[in-house]
């Protein structure tokens, strides 16, 4: 009796819808199990986004009436902008994965990744709903986790290249801020320890992993329209965040120019990327603001632009972002 191989998928099939399996007699129980866990895992999502907008509720108000009497045009520049960046995100999704993924779940994943990324440190959240999104997909884990490692790297290069470009038009504006002994002391120890790390017992799991990511990155630029969106899509996630700020910094009457505040949005953005706070609370408010103020700005004015910058990407979107990710674990769709 011969057996027929079951043809593999090609690389721009969609990926199947998520529903239960087609079995007849399918057991209740395990379901009633994953719906209950379904449910908790939405109201603990809720309850987060609870805490966090009550904790923060008077940052959230100052900014809000720091802002009722900006300049609207602006704001509304401001808004567009801070719409613009989950497409993008999606679009440099898509450029990180050979196969086509369903384009309306992939803008929805987004959407929600950036709520959960504000409830874990060091882009925990955003990194777990995206790769449970890509497995739904089909995607092996391995695949799944390379291709986030894919749009990591292409989204920190871009970084890298847009303040090489920028900082000559600025020339004097980006300077480091005074380090005291301690803390330079503490960061070259972290560094000792962790190349020591790299070259001891974690070097052949970096190397499998570093292998594994190249890999994918030449199976992506074998595809001109995949390496498009991947770097399209992380030059625009980029380049309208940095807008989001230069409209805030307009509608408050920030006295910098828009590229001074580009430049300073990327180096005080990369820096803050350092430490590991949930959605670079704090850490990126303090940069940004330190910045914007090092460079000249007046405290209180450079305070409302980051405010202002924080409600159009964080606490405006946050309760949507984090319903739609409840609907998202409903569906099975992450």
């Amino acid at each position: 009796m011969t057996q027929h191989a079951v043809p593999e998928a090609p690389p721009d099939a969609p990926c199947p819808l998520p529903g239960p399996p087609a079995t007849a007699a399918a057991d209740v129980r395990p379901g009633r199990r994953q719906a209950c866990w379904h449910t908790l895992v939405c109201l603990t999502l809720l309850l987060g986004a609870a805490y966090l907008g009550r904790r923060h509720w008077p940052l959230v108000e100052s900014g809000a009436l720091r802002l009722a009497v900006a300049r609207q045009g602006w704001l509304l520049a401001g808004a567009v902008a801070a719409l613009g960046t989950w497409p993008a995100a999606a679009l440099a999704q898509q450029g990180a994965v050979a196969r086509r993924l369903p384009g309306p779940r992939l803008l929805a994943a987004q959407f929600a990744a950036s709520a959960a990324n504000h409830l874990l440190p060091a882009g925990l959240g955003a990194g777990a709903v995206n790769l449970r999104f890509l497995m739904r997909c089909g995607l092996p884990v391995g695949r799944s986790a390379g291709a986030l490692a894919v749009k990591a790297t292409a989204g920190a290069a871009v970084r890298l290249v847009l303040i090489a470009a920028l900082a000559p038009l600025c020339p004097g504006l980006l300077r480091l801020p005074p380090v005291s002994p301690a803390a330079l002391a503490a960061v070259t120890g972290l560094a000792v320890l962790l190349a020591a790390l790299l070259a001891g017992p974690l070097r052949p799991r970096c190397r499998r992993a570093l292998a594994a990511v190249l890999t994918d990155i030449r199976a992506v630029h074998a595809r001109p329209a995949r390496a498009a969106a991947l770097w399209g899509g992380s030059l625009g996630f980029t380049a309208l965040h940095a807008l989001v700020l230069v409209a805030m910094a307009q509608a408050v009457g920030l006295s910098l120019p828009p590229l001074q505040v580009a430049l300073l949005y990327l180096a005080a953005s990369g820096a803050a990327a350092l430490l590991p706070t949930p959605g670079g609370f704090g850490s990126l408010d303090a940069a940004l603001a330190l910045a914007l103020t090092m460079s000249g700005a007046p405290g209180a004015t450079a305070a409302s632009a980051v405010l202002g910058y924080r409600l159009l990407t964080v606490w405006l979107p946050l309760l949507p972002g984090l319903v739609v990710l409840g609907v998202l674990v409903r569906r099975r769709a992450v």
